[in-house]
């Protein structure tokens, strides 16, 4: 696991971080990739998609070890088609006890090394019932309840703009794309962001419903936050590994999670080269 930076770090050096990783995939992989794409639980095997792969480990890179199964924690650059795309196999949470630069020290340095597009994905748990396991669900927006905001601090005026408009943080014309090239129709709909890392409460996930969640997760909405902050274009789509608590009789497993995700893999490989070919 990564160290985090003390609590006392000041602007230059929190930016300096940034940097340095930005330097490292540069040395690493060259020239930026166009889109980057960051897998969820259990998605790994998207990689498999990626024509001419080059393969570094996180650390290598100058980036946080990953430290929750269904997370390799590596970085593949190669191509979706003909376009250039940096595929990262995993994320770190909060949850893990990591300070919330490190959770998006990956997608600000991806941005530093000049990437202007990111897919983010992840595993999700059904707060609509009409959304079964294995349901591909674009993120129209989100609620952000983590209790976590990486803009949180003195602003790094480098990157983006103090008071960022979020408005349109999840594009609407990628999600657009993603409709005009996927073999399925998708539903589109509202990321709830908990904390984590125990699962949600029934109680909870009745809230989440009457708040207008679709989905519920321990990820995401930070990294889209960080990189609406540094100007990237942003896509996301969830993977519903299961029922939220209360829905089913099941109890909740992250084993489940991940092999739910793994099943769906291939289908949102797909997509997702599709996507980044009409980029």
């Amino acid at each position: 696991m990564s160290s985090a930076p003390p609590a006392w770090a000041t602007v230059e050096e929190r930016l300096a971080r940034v940097d340095a990783a930005a330097a490292s995939l540069r040395a690493t992989f060259g020239e930026p990739a166009q889109v980057a794409v960051v897998l969820g639980s259990g998605l790994g095997d998207v990689v498999q998609r990626v024509s001419e792969p080059k393969v570094a480990e996180n650390a290598a890179v100058g980036l946080p070890r990953t430290g929750v199964g269904g997370h390799a924690g590596r970085v593949v650059v190669g191509r979706f088609g003909g376009r250039r795309v940096a595929v990262l196999a995993g994320r770190v949470h909060v949850y893990e006890g990591h300070e919330l630069d490190t959770v998006v020290l990956a997608v600000r340095a991806l941005a530093r090394w000049g990437v202007k597009g990111l897919v983010l994905t992840s595993a999700v748990g059904g707060c609509d019932p009409a959304l079964g396991p294995g349901s591909l669900l674009l993120v129209s927006d989100h609620i952000n309840l983590s209790g976590f905001n990486p803009l949180r601090g003195p602003n790094l005026d480098a990157l983006g703009p103090r008071f960022p408009d979020v408005t349109h943080l999840y594009s609407p014309r990628l999600r657009a794309l993603a409709q005009s090239v996927s073999t399925e129709r998708l539903p589109e709909g509202i990321y709830a962001a908990m904390p984590g890392p125990s699962y949600e409460t029934p109680a909870e996930i009745r809230m989440l419903r009457t708040l207008g969640a679709n989905v519920v997760g321990m990820s995401l909405v930070h990294e889209a936050i960080a990189a609406r902050h540094a100007g990237m274009e942003v896509l996301a789509i969830s993977v519903v590994s299961n029922p939220a608590a209360g829905l089913s009789a099941a109890e909740l497993s992250h084993a489940d999670v991940t092999e739910t995700s793994r099943q769906a893999a291939g289908r949102l490989g797909a997509l997702l080269v599709r996507v980044v070919e009409r980029w």
